[in-house]
Formats: structure tokens, C-alpha cells, sequence
């Protein structure tokens, strides 16, 4: 067997017998993995004359992408909106149990909270790689509290703010440091929204525009201004009318910057979203569509009441409302349920329902290069899933970090 030295000792692995979700379509090929990225075999064999150290069968598997969850707000009785003494070992057990899900990347996001919330929690989220400890944690998703009352959803109205004159000093007051956030979720008919969107984009965070009673036009200037996502499309927003359709109609906006996409994400668990309007969404814009759990606390627990930030919510079944309302209070759907809703309520492709968890939310941050494909010299973030869409097992960096045992557990 030729020899591996050359290059580097660690071991090659190969996967075999399976299809690969590779440019948008599943292929029969193998998957070829050393040190946590994914090789390229023609430059294995011709420049290294190598081959494999150890060959693992997938026994027709699809091998996917893994799921990257850019909304999630806690799960398992961890709340990422609660500043606890144990809050990282609160994080560290969601990000350990989602890898069951196929999550394998995620932005923890904190529901609008009073600033003393986020000047505590904050400093605890670090980005990280993924590993066996649990899914990479790619920075926090801060939604609001710069947020429209009319349209505050779960959120509580006395923790609402505006911004005032010095607007994104207003900002950084409120949340203490930007040095972990990834994404914004803000509404843009606010006054000096469009300076403080400004402001976020050139620090490399991403604003996304929510909880909102802005028009269309509010809405493309704010994109103008460097806005590239919509927070959970349909829920929270004025709805479609057909003289103005506010922000549900930067998805066939004429007025989007010439090689800027607009993405927006969806809660694909069959109660946020009507089916029908999943399917408007996705023919109006399939490249843009980014599927979101925005998963509480009583993800994976029991129904009952649990915690969403500062108010109290109810679970029954797949509906988690505020208590003692019908306002619905984020989702208890895992990702790989919503991928398989997506795919049934939409008729779309395999393919089309994987790329909406991985390829979309990795181009929306801007790290399609390394995430969502498994391209040659990406990560090794993989799955293994069976023709129902259900995760066999999860892999990061190339290594088995979760896998469903005989039983099905």
C-alpha cells in the first residue's frame, strides 16, 4: 500500500457505499476525510499517491452537510435568555444534545432582555469549534430588544427599546459588547435604524430585520443600508397585502443591490407556518430560504410551563404559547423534524430540504468556504441520514461525535 508520509501522518479516512449531497445534487461517490477536512481523492492518489487507512461503510446512507441553526433559544430546560451562575454549562448540554438533531453549528439567541441580561450572558458565549463535547457555536443572534411593540410577539414590552440620538451608542449600551454577536434582529421603521444597520454590516455582523411593522420600502432601505435576513418570515411582520406587502416583499424586491441575496428564515414545524405559505415562500425564493427551530427551553422536555427570557410559557404538544395566551413563543421542533416538514410540505427535492439547514444559513454568515457543503478542503461536518431524512449519525471535524444506538435512541 503506498504510504501516507509524505503529506502528513494522520490517517485518511473513506466512506464508502453512500450518496453525497455535493453541488446541489446526491451523488454516488465516496467521501474522503484527514484531519477534519475533506479531500480532494484525485490529488490523494495522483500528487500523494496515497489511499485510505480506514474505510467505514455507510450502507447506503446520505451523507448531508451538517445542520446549522442560526435562531435557537435554548433547549432541554436551558434557557440562553436566563443569565444563570451555570449559564455555560447550560450551553454546553444544548449544544451537546443537538448533535442528535444534526446540528452541528449554531448562533445561541437571547429574546429581548433587560441590558443588565446581556451585559452577564454575553461575556460567557465564546465561539468555538464543534467537537465531541457538542455542536460549534458560531456567535449569538440578538433579537431585539430594538423591536417594534406592535409586533413584539414574545417578547416582553417593557424591556422594548428605541434608538435615541447617539443611536448605535444606544446599542452597544444595551448589550454591553458585540465582540461574540453574529446577527441582529431589529425593526427598521425604527428612527436611525438605517445608521445603526449601517454600523453592524461594517463590523462583519449580520442585521436582520423582524418583529416589525415596516413597509417595503422601509424594508429595501434597510437592505440598502447592508440588512441580508429576514427573522422567521410571516411570524412577527405585517402581513402580505397585495398594495404593499411590507417586509414578506423583499423577496421579489426589485430594489435589492445588484449581487446582494436576501435570505430569510422559517419555522418549518407545521404550526408557525401554514404549509401554503411555505410553499409561496419557497417558489417566491427557494435560494433564500434559511430553516430555523427557534427552539426554547422546553425543547425535549415534556409539556408544561417552562421559560422563554423573562416570560413564561406553555407547551402542548408542537404549540408553545405565552402563558395564558395564543401568542406563540418560538418552537419545540428539532431541525431534522423541521427539514423533514419542509421537504413534505413543499414537494421539493432531498436535496433542496438539506441545503435550506446547511448550504443557505453558511452563505447568509458568509462561511459557505468552510460550512454547509462538503466541498474539497471543507470541514468535515457531516451526516449520515437514511432516505426518510432521519440523522443516523452526526460527525464534526471528520470524528463520529453522535450516533443512534440499535434501539433508536
Amino acid at each position: 500500500m503506498p504510504s501516507n508520509k509524505s503529506v502528513s501522518d494522520a490517517p485518511i479516512v473513506q466512506f464508502t457505499n453512500c450518496r453525497i449531497l455535493r453541488r446541489h445534487r446526491l451523488q454516488r461517490e465516496d467521501l474522503w476525510v484527514r484531519e477534519g477536512k475533506i479531500l480532494n481523492p484525485e490529488k490523494l492518489f495522483f500528487e500523494e499517491k496515497g489511499s485510505a487507512d480506514i474505510q467505514v461503510d455507510c450502507k447506503d446512507s446520505i451523507i448531508a452537510p451538517g445542520f446549522i441553526d442560526v435562531q435557537i433559544n435554548g433547549g432541554f430546560g436551558v434557557d440562553f435568555s436566563l443569565a444563570t451562575e451555570d449559564f455555560k454549562s447550560g450551553i454546553d448540554l444544548v449544544s451537546q444534545k443537538i448533535l442528535s438533531h444534526g446540528v452541528t453549528s449554531f448562533c445561541p439567541t437571547l429574546v429581548t432582555s433587560p441590558p443588565p441580561v446581556y451585559h452577564q450572558v454575553l461575556p460567557q458565549i465564546t465561539v468555538r469549534n464543534g467537537g465531541a463535547h457538542g455542536a460549534g457555536i458560531l456567535g449569538a443572534h440578538l433579537e431585539g430588544p430594538f423591536i417594534s411593540k406592535e409586533k413584539k410577539g414574545a417578547h416582553p414590552e417593557h424591556c422594548l427599546r428605541t434608538f435615541e440620538t447617539g443611536a448605535f451608542q444606544d446599542l452597544l449600551a444595551t448589550y454591553g459588547s458585540l465582540d461574540c454577536v453574529r446577527i441582529v434582529t431589529l425593526a427598521p421603521e425604527m428612527k436611525r435604524s438605517n445608521e445603526v444597520i449601517s454600523e453592524l454590516t461594517k463590523r462583519g455582523i449580520c442585521v436582520s430585520l423582524g418583529h416589525s411593522v415596516a413597509n417595503l420600502s422601509q424594508a429595501e432601505e434597510a437592505v440598502q443600508h447592508g440588512a441580508t435576513f429576514i427573522t422567521h418570515l410571516f411570524n412577527a411582520m405585517l402581513p402580505f397585502h397585495h398594495r404593499d406587502p411590507g417586509i414578506v416583499g423583499l423577496l421579489t424586491s426589485d430594489k435589492i443591490p445588484a449581487g446582494r441575496r436576501v435570505f430569510y428564515g422559517m419555522i418549518s414545524d407545521g404550526v408557525h407556518t401554514n404549509p401554503a405559505a411555505l410553499r409561496i415562500a419557497h417558489r417566491a425564493h427557494p435560494k433564500g430560504l434559511v430553516l430555523v427551530t427557534d427552539a426554547i427551553a422546553g425543547m425535549g422536555l415534556a409539556p408544561g410551563r417552562h421559560t422563554l427570557g423573562q416570560q413564561v410559557v406553555e407547551i402542548d404538544g408542537l404549540n408553545t404559547y405565552i402563558a395564558g395566551t395564543k401568542t406563540l413563543s418560538g418552537s419545540v421542533a428539532t431541525m431534522d423534524l423541521c427539514v423533514r416538514h419542509f421537504q413534505e410540505a413543499t414537494g421539493c427535492s432531498v436535496e433542496t430540504a438539506l441545503e435550506a439547514a446547511s448550504l443557505h444559513p453558511a452563505q447568509l454568515l458568509g462561511i459557505e468556504h468552510t460550512k454547509g457543503t462538503l466541498n474539497y478542503g471543507s470541514d468535515a461536518d457531516f451526516l449520515m441520514l437514511n432516505d426518510g431524512l432521519y440523522v443516523q449519525a452526526t460527525y464534526i471535524a471528520g470524528e463520529e461525535v453522535w450516533r443512534q444506538d440499535a434501539s433508536g435512541m
